[in-house]
């Protein structure tokens, strides 16, 4: 009997998952040993949850936009379950249920795979691989400041030596809007998911949203407030910003605790421009109550955080009436291997490509590019009149990161428009000094 081929499936994978072949797997499983021996040298212990959780022990734990993602479904027993999103919801669970076993303070870690149904892109899939390290039981900024150094040693073990581990705390964020006549906390948590987003939609975006809940005279200051970034030395930048202790007292409080952070931190030798203040790092879950942590990696900065975290004080209150709080972070491991995939197949040693669209435009393009790389920005220039698509493509294969384009409708000449070859993301109309900025951030 011949097989009838209309009944046939055709193998495929759902968007936001994927296979691993034998090289990549191995990859993986490489990068994992690294880190949890990283882990187990500060005396973190593994522990393990299940990928599937009753519901109700994940709804509202996370984000309204995270809880769009949740995978939620019925069992064959008709319960209410979902697909974990993370595994710090867990971790309060697991906590709160087995309390009389653990001995506090605890310091776990937990490598699994996590579920969220967002859109998928380069280094951003619904199934991937988190590894958590947390320090539960311990309200010290001691917890706080072993954190940073766990994240710091997981990178230079993997062998990663250009990132910035970039710091900031709710509380600080949390004065700003009180300051600024925002004060219940739903439209505070409303206004700190939206300056989370600022990567992905722009600060203008930005600005538009939190105007529905504020004035945008008060967006605007807002937002000028959190663009605070320590670039340069510590004790300065302290002194700078030491006026907004006098706003209130949860910034007076939030910029203390970072200052101890870092005297804790001071005599390590770590790189100090390795870890730095940057007041426009929010977190969009909503559990987070103190510091917070997002890492970066200084050349594929548009892959976005590689590993973060932070400070939770009141994560198991659905679970117990003990106040159990906690600190940790989580390094995704499937963006650093995108990241070191990307850095070992790029053939180009150019962050930036400036491509045309009529022949008119090269001597503008020669002037951006010379004004790139006077500011140490590696750029260069395609020298032929092509096809858009064409010259993204070219812009793909060998790696760039970003993209000016000039000439065309959609890239006017009108001001600098840099596109973000990972994320899509477009930022128009920008002064030449702006986009300098942007692309040294």
């Amino acid at each position: 009997m011949q097989d009838n081929a209309q009944n046939k499936i055709t193998p495929r994978t759902l968007s936001g998952f994927k296979d691993r072949l034998p090289m990549e797997a191995m990859a993986k499983s490489k990068l994992l040993s690294i880190v949890s021996n990283t882990f187990e040298m500060f005396g973190f212990v593994p522990i393990e949850t299940p990928h599937i959780e009753h519901a109700d022990i994940l709804v509202k734990q996370g984000s309204d936009e995270i809880q769009k993602e949740l995978y939620r479904f019925k069992d064959h027993g008709q319960r209410d379950v979902a697909l974990r999103f993370d595994q710090t919801v867990p971790l309060a669970r697991f906590i709160s249920q087995h309390r009389a076993k653990i001995d506090l303070p605890f310091k776990r870690y937990a490598i699994g795979n996590v579920f969220r149904g967002e859109r998928a892109q380069k280094g951003r899939y619904r199934e991937f691989t988190q590894c958590d390290f947390d320090f539960i039981g311990s309200n010290s900024i001691a917890c706080d400041a072993e954190i940073v150094q766990v994240i710091y040693a997981s990178m230079v073990a993997l062998g990663i030596e250009n990132f910035t581990i970039w710091l900031n705390n709710r509380k600080i964020l949390n004065g700003i809007c009180k300051h600024f006549d925002i004060k219940s906390d739903n439209e505070i948590s409303n206004v700190l998911r939206i300056i989370d987003k600022l990567d992905k939609i722009g600060k203008d975006e930005v600005i538009s949203e939190i105007s529905k809940i504020t004035t945008k005279e008060n967006a605007l200051k807002i937002i000028e407030i959190t663009s605070i970034r320590q670039n340069g030395d510590t004790k300065e930048f302290f002194e700078n910003i030491a006026y907004l202790k006098e706003w209130n007292d949860e910034l007076n409080t939030g910029i203390q605790e970072l200052e101890t952070l870092y005297a804790m931190l001071s005599n390590l030798q770590m790189d100090r421009d390795s870890y730095r203040i940057n007041f426009s790092i929010a977190r969009g879950l909503g559990y987070y109550t103190g510091i917070v942590y997002e890492t970066t990696l200084n050349s594929q900065k548009s892959l976005g955080s590689v590993c973060s975290g932070g400070r939770y004080d009141n994560l198991t209150k659905n679970f117990s009436n003990e106040k159990i709080s906690g600190v940790g972070a989580s390094i995704g491991i499937d963006r650093l291997l995108v990241a070191m995939e990307s850095s070992n197949n790029k053939q180009t040693s150019a962050r930036v490509l400036i491509v045309c669209l009529d022949d008119k435009y090269f001597s503008y393009a020669y002037k951006i590019a010379e004004s790139f790389r006077r500011s140490k920005i590696k750029t260069e220039v395609y020298p032929e009149i092509n096809k858009i698509k064409k010259q993204f493509a070219y812009a793909n294969a060998k790696g760039h990161e970003f993209v000016v384009a000039i000439g065309d409708d959609e890239f006017k000449s009108n001001g600098i428009t840099l596109k973000n070859m990972t994320s899509g993301m477009q930022m128009k109309e920008l002064s030449l000094l702006k986009a300098i900025q942007l692309l040294k951030e």
